[in-house]
């Protein structure tokens, strides 16, 4: 997909009313269509701060569940809003954009994956939350990047692992238990792209910084690292350290938070290589508030998928939830 023509605005979205004020229109909306817009920390800030909730991947799987609304809007990408209809069948879930897919998602075919597993037939499936439905109805149980750890603790000792599809991610977690886990080889395209060089540039520019970094993060990169851990994770230890610089290895979104939250502090993007922004998911940045706004008005692009389907993929998500506890 070439990345350039991904921000082109579609031509319903040229056609909103330049008076509008979306902000106040969106709350309208909201409140006559009983809606709720959950967003991921990845998103542009103007969306996060018109969120009803803001989370990772494990927060907003939660948040889907326990919501009451009749219409659910998830700004964030294809698969995060296959999640929230997999657990939520008898509601509306809208994404702003259909083209908000996933590097890491797209780096799993399911008929590449489903030939892949029958040739391990003994070895537990577990998938990272960072990928289709397809996946995740072939799958035993679901993690992310929070609760990997605890997941892969509570798989039986003898029992063979097969965890897909960020092998990043895989080989911190098979660290971290000490399991041997066979890797799918897929990887997500902003956090491979940080420079080891440039990090460690930046680490002289700034010797009294801690760098705070993602899972799925290369092993070089992670080596350099002051702390490791989800998105909240690095949002949580960010505010409560008694430091002042972080140096922040993953998706730029979440410096927002990090900024709105610890003010009184500075946060440095890890820098990426070359000299483009790709510290910066083009997919998730494609949701714009005039999309958001679109979605609510028009109720779609709704995100629909088989029963049969979203039967099969509902049982590993259950089991991670309940094993998340």
């Amino acid at each position: 997909m070439a990345i350039i023509s991904l921000k082109k605005p579609t031509a319903q979205a040229n056609s909103i009313d330049p008076s509008l004020d979306l902000h106040k229109e969106i709350e309208r909306l909201k409140k006559q269509k009983n809606a709720v817009i959950l967003a991921h920390y990845y998103q542009e800030s103007e969306i996060q701060d018109l969120a009803d909730f803001i989370g990772d991947s494990l927060e907003l799987a939660k948040a889907a569940q326990k919501s009451q609304a009749d219409l659910i809007l998830f700004a964030g990408v294809h698969f995060m809003a296959e999640g929230a209809k997999i657990l939520n069948p008898s509601r509306k879930v809208l994404l702003p954009d259909l083209r908000a897919g996933c590097s890491l998602s797209d780096s799993c075919p399911p008929l590449a994956f489903e030939r892949f597993r029958k040739l391990h037939p003994d070895h537990f499936v577990v998938s990272y939350i960072n990928c289709s439905a397809a996946i995740k109805a072939q799958s035993d149980v679901i993690c992310t990047s929070s609760n990997a750890v605890k997941i892969v603790n509570r798989i039986p000792k003898d029992k063979p692992i097969l965890f897909a599809p960020d092998r990043n991610l895989g080989a911190y977690v098979a660290k971290q238990t000490g399991r041997e886990m066979l890797l799918w080889q897929g990887t997500c395209m902003v956090h491979e792209t940080f420079s080891e060089k440039k990090l460690t540039e930046l680490k002289l520019r700034y010797p009294e910084a801690e760098v705070i970094a993602h899972p799925e993060c290369e092993p070089t990169l992670l080596k350099m690292a002051d702390y490791i851990g989800s998105t909240s994770a690095l949002l949580k230890y960010s505010v409560e350290s008694t430091k002042k610089q972080f140096i922040v290895a993953t998706e730029e979104g979440i410096l927002h938070q990090m900024r709105k939250r610890a003010p009184d502090k500075e946060f440095i993007p890890a820098p990426p290589n070359g000299n483009c922004a790709c510290n910066e998911c083009p997919f998730m940045k494609l949701n714009t508030i005039e999309k958001v706004y679109l979605a609510l008005r028009d109720e779609k692009p709704e995100i629909t998928m088989s029963d049969e389907m979203r039967t099969r993929a509902l049982k590993p998500l259950e089991r991670m939830l309940e094993w998340s506890q």
